[in-house]
């Protein structure tokens, strides 16, 4: 109770009057800061924004699901699936699956094209050699490369990507791609949303779509590993099965006829081995068939579902910079820092 009594209350009337012999100062610091601010974001390259969502398909039980989606409202949820995934990738390491680079070089060969049709070539190439900056980005960058004593990387047309060995320039266009590509997961809603930045609102609008198809291409491969090998293997096995009871089938028939009016039993007893061969073939190929049958099944069953709730759309308007927005706050501060300093000044005085 004493400490409220010794606060004093702030005379909103008294600070007025303070102020009010250097009211000139703010006709020139406010209006100035303004100006200043609005031409520097005016430099500054606009950008937009494209964002994709979807819900990808979780394994485990009903059971799970339901205890999960009851874990998720006290905030367990995300430990929950964890717990309950068989999967070393699940949602929630999505976003780490998007920034690196292993995933970000299959993005750099998708093709783009800008609204107006002036550029079309690979993301790579578009972000190498079709990027709008800031005119003292462009100065800085000049002067970086005057003042370093080791010679800029020379990059040819055709240039190769190597994650494990990659130039100081790719390096660059890895992490601007990080910043220019998000990923989001929502442990409540269990939705995965994608977001792209770019200075085109069409080549956002693809790399949106590409990012959200390489993902889904990614998870997919991953899940079908197994069941796609097992496939492949008794597809092989399907194929050399059937190879060889054409070719006894054929053998058969040639030989029967070539002797349809021979009555020997050496013949008939040839002719009955290689009957019985005929039958022992078929039964391989037809019981390599029905295991064929079972793996495309299983693989069928392995492979994920992905349901798209937002897909991706060339945005019309840009989300920035906030020109307006940026002045009127930057013209706010500047009006807090010289009432502060000219009240600080005020006091000392006294």
């Amino acid at each position: 109770m004493e400490d409220n009594k010794d606060q004093k209350p702030i005379d909103v009337t008294q600070i007025i009057k303070k102020l009010w012999p250097h009211r000139k100062k703010y006709y020139y610091v406010l209006p100035a800061t303004l100006i200043i601010t609005y031409l520097f974001t005016l430099f500054v390259p606009r950008y937009y924004r494209c964002t994709v969502s979807l819900a990808p398909e979780t394994s485990g039980s009903s059971f799970s699901g339901s205890l999960e989606s009851l874990a998720s409202s006290f905030g367990l949820g995300g430990s929950l699936s964890k717990l309950n995934s068989t999967d070393a990738i699940y949602a929630e390491i999505y976003p780490e699956v998007v920034a690196s680079k292993d995933f970000i070089v299959e993005l750099m060969s998708v093709d783009v094209k800008t609204q107006e049709g002036d550029v079309q070539c690979d993301y790579y190439t578009y972000l190498r050699d079709h990027q709008k900056t800031a005119w003292w980005n462009v100065v800085f960058s000049t002067i970086g490369e005057l003042l370093s004593p080791t010679p800029q990387d020379a990059h040819a047309e055709t240039e190769k990507i190597s994650v494990f060995d990659h130039s100081k320039q790719q390096e660059m266009l890895f992490q601007a791609i990080q910043g220019k590509i998000t990923c989001r997961y929502d442990k409540k809603t269990d939705i995965v949303s994608i977001t792209v930045k770019d200075q085109d609102p069409l080549v956002c609008a693809l790399m949106a779509e590409a990012t959200c198809k390489e993902l889904q291409k990614f998870i997919t491969n991953y899940r079908t590993n197994k069941a796609r090998i097992d496939y492949e293997y008794y597809q092989k096995l399907c194929e050399k099965s059937k190879a060889d009871y054409e070719k006894a089938l054929q053998k058969y028939a040639a030989s029967a006829d070539a002797n349809t009016n021979t009555v020997l039993a050496t013949y008939r007893a040839k002719l009955e081995s290689m009957e019985n061969d005929m039958q022992a073939k078929y039964n391989i190929y037809t019981a390599i068939n029905n295991q064929l049958q079972a793996a495309a099944a299983k693989l069928q069953e392995a492979t994920p579902a992905f349901t798209v709730i937002e897909s991706a759309s060339i945005p019309h308007k840009p989300a920035g910079p906030k020109r307006m927005f940026t002045s009127i706050a930057m013209m706010m501060m500047a009006f807090f820092i010289l009432t502060v300093k000219l009240l600080m000044k005020k006091e000392v005085s006294k």
